[in-house]
């Protein structure tokens, strides 16, 4: 569908963009349409510049680093003459003074309290409300509907409620109260009678009894307890009106009649306008601002089917109880949102400029979003503290950090924000971000609010910088390399020194396996050990069962201890995980260019056939993985990587892509959750003619000449072409 555009200044605008922003947007914000569309006409026209220079600072330096690489690609790497190189070229910056973050006004689900952190497609209204709403979850239904309790000796999940595993869930539950809630001679499971609760006194002897912090009562009955243990809630909810015994034919199987604890579960959540969502034109992007408009105003509803009935979803009301003063207490219903914009690199038609060029993406982002949380600002209804909150991503080194920051002036100067009202969650995903840490920091030292790692990008970015070196490492190898540790505690480290504990968030990346939460439990506790404040979760049930890690860990008391520590050495981050001598069978080779294109096939025909940014997707053995752009990109790189050492050709490539499709459209028509998008078409039946297809081997045949690597220019190409 061809864009129709309307002349504002120096600008033509979508129509469909122009409308939302003037009619839905910008009332009620007291920035009327003169200054806003003036302003931003003169802010992009000035930052638009500047911005191709960066990109094209980026190009500089990865030609200089390949020609290195080239020119001695029979020398073992020297790393102080690789650093030296580095530094002489501006890739790398010489570390200044040392200083401390003056971030004011952060809410304190960034700055004190240690919890799961979601993110979630902006252009899915359904799921931001599920996203949104996750700060308070079912631990009954989290353990009841996961592999967590184990589908033995008769505690199947079934079609209808089985007492055996309810069961199993009760006992689970009571051996967490007794851990994070102890009591001081009884164990819960011991309990016979529910609590009670006079004169706004718990009768029951806890540990702790600070941990007691406020009740519910109904028909002056005890209806919930409120304890908190590393500042997360935790409410325990009784069943004394029997209504469960209405719902449940076997009756509330609890002798205490608990019928559930709903848990603290997902403190903050990050609305995602970057890799987990297809948006290529206006139609997309106004989607998307739309329900961000939603949230911040606190009317985003939507009704759907499930189950033959009709349902409907809204935003969830904040929480109230008795405090043991005897005074209410109101405690936030939802996550704290943060709102994901792009990176520099992308435009979109939705906006052209005066010379006829698209619009940079991430400055249109920068006004639309910053806007939208100007009607927040009334109610508090997400930050209490009047803050914005802005992920960047993408960003290479301290001189991108500081364009984000003049960004942002800018927007606030327009839209008549005090200064530092948006702080800035700093992706470290990019290598020179990676080695620049503490200066991209210093950049954006009055406004940094995150710093979090992402293996995914980080790897894909490793790869194509150092391109040239050789063939890469398996996949699947990269997380036991040099690097990979040297730059997880790196971003923890820099993180400390600069300031950030009980200030700002330190986080880590994403649970890929929504289905597989006992492994999730096993291995995810490795984030707050780590001493990271949040870390990414596919759903909220896995917020839920995440959040038991912070209830194991107290991340500020780890914080003190790594603190002491020594740091990364600069030496292992810039190590190379190169093959030294790759000797892999054919089979070998074959294997891992299959598990690398089913990842790519299944997100590529996705994202161009159906438009959707980012969805659980089988792998090359069945398991769902959450794919979005971030994991193509380092498949895409991989292959390109031994396409161009010769460790594969484009012929046994090219026969594997076509293998690896007929598997995914098998896959794809008989996954239900394809249902509701239009009609699948299948790759395999005309390879030809079909565009995803076409854009899966173009990012892997083209991947070499990709700007970083990313993957989307091609995707947003052939997604245009797709709805033309």
């Amino acid at each position: 569908m061809k864009e129709k555009y309307i002349k504002i200044k120096n600008l033509s605008i979508s129509e469909n963009l122009a409308n939302f922003i003037n009619k839905e947007l910008l009332p009620g914000t007291k920035i009327n349409k003169d200054r806003f569309w003036n302003g931003f006409d003169k802010c992009v026209h000035e930052l638009a510049p500047k911005n191709t220079k960066l990109l094209q600072k980026r190009e500089r330096l990865q030609k200089a680093i390949d020609t290195l690489h080239i020119d001695k690609r029979n020398d073992k790497l020297n790393l102080k003459k690789y650093t030296k190189f580095l530094t002489k070229i501006g890739y790398l910056k010489k570390p200044g003074p040392n200083f401390k973050i003056k971030t004011k006004n952060i809410d304190k689900e960034i700055s004190s309290v240690c919890g799961p952190q979601l993110v979630c497609p902006v252009s899915n209204a359904r799921f931001l409300l599920n996203a949104a709403n996750a700060r308070w979850v079912s631990l009954y239904d989290s353990l009841y509907g996961t592999d967590i309790i184990p589908e033995t000796n008769g505690a199947v999940k079934g079609k209808t409620y089985n007492p055996i595993r309810g069961k199993k869930v009760i006992e689970y539950a009571r051996n967490l109260l007794d851990k994070f809630v102890p009591l001081r001679e009884n164990s819960w499971k011991d309990l016979d009678k529910i609590p009670k609760v006079i004169n706004n006194k718990l009768d029951l002897k806890l540990k702790n009894s600070n941990q007691f912090v406020g009740y519910n009562k109904k028909l002056n009955k005890i209806s919930s307890l409120l304890f908190v243990n590393n500042n997360l809630h935790i409410d325990i909810l009784f069943d004394q009106d029997g209504k469960m015994e209405i719902n449940n034919p076997q009756g509330n199987q609890d002798k205490i009649k608990i019928h559930d604890i709903f848990l603290e579960s997902a403190i903050s959540t990050i609305c995602d306008h970057e890799d987990s969502v297809a948006a290529v034109d206006a139609e997309d992007k106004v989607l998307g601002y739309r329900n961000w408009l939603g949230l911040m105003k606190g009317n985003l509803k939507v009704e759907f089917v499930k189950n033959g009935k009709k349902k409907s979803r809204k935003l969830n009301s904040d929480r109230n109880y008795i405090s043991k003063k005897g005074k209410n207490i109101k405690l936030h219903g939802r996550s704290l949102l943060l709102n994901r914009n792009v990176g520099l690199l992308m435009t979109n038609p939705a906006i052209l400029l005066k010379d006829g060029s698209e619009c940079p993406e991430g400055m249109l982002d920068a006004f639309i979003t910053s806007m939208a949380c100007i009607h927040d600002f009334k109610r508090k209804g997400n930050s209490r503290v009047n803050s914005i909150y802005i992920v960047k991503p993408k960003m290479h080194g301290p001189e991108e950090c500081a364009f984000t920051n003049l960004i942002f002036e800018k927007v606030e100067k327009v839209l008549n924000l005090k200064k530092y009202t948006i702080k800035v969650g700093i992706m470290d995903e990019e290598r020179r971000t990676s080695v620049n840490l503490k200066e991209c920091i210093r950049a954006l030292k009055n406004r940094v609010c995150f710093i979090n790692t992402g293996f995914l990008d980080r790897t894909g970015d490793e790869i194509h910088t150092s391109m040239e070196v050789g063939p890469m490492i398996k996949k699947g190898d990269m997380k036991s390399s040099k690097w990979i540790s040297a730059y997880e505690n790196n971003n923890v480290d820099v993180g400390l020194e600069c300031g950030f504990s009980g200030k700002c968030q330190i986080g880590k990346g994403m649970w890929a396996m929504p289905d597989l939460m006992n492994e999730m439990m096993k291995q995810k506790i490795s984030h707050p050990l780590a001493g990271a404040n949040c870390a990414w979760v596919p759903s909220p049930t896995a917020a839920a069962l995440h959040s038991l890690h912070y209830h194991e860990v107290n991340v500020f008391e780890k914080q003190k201890e790594l603190s002491k520590r020594k740091p990364a050495k600069l030496s292992d981050l810039l190590s190379i995980p190169v093959a030294k001598k790759p000797n892999w069978s054919i089979d070998e080779i074959t294997k891992e260019l299959k598990n690398n294109a089913q990842g790519i096939l299944g997100y590529v025909v996705r994202w161009v056939d159906q438009s959707v940014g980012c969805s659980k997707v089988p792998d090359i053995n069945g398991t769902g993985l959450m794919e979005d752009r971030a994991t193509c990109r380092i498949s895409s790189q991989h292959i390109a990587n031994w396409l161009h050492h010769g460790i594969c050709s484009k012929k046994h490539v090219l026969e594997i892509m076509k293998k690896m499709a007929k598997v995914v459209d098998n896959q794809n028509l008989k996954d239900p959750s394809m249902k509701g998008h239009s009609p699948y078409v299948p790759m395999s039946d005309n390879f030809s003619k079909s565009t995803a297809f076409k854009a899966a081997c173009e990012l892997v045949f083209h991947g070499k000449t990709q700007p970083s690597g990313y993957t989307e220019p091609i995707l947003h190409l052939n997604r245009l072409l797709k709805k033309n």
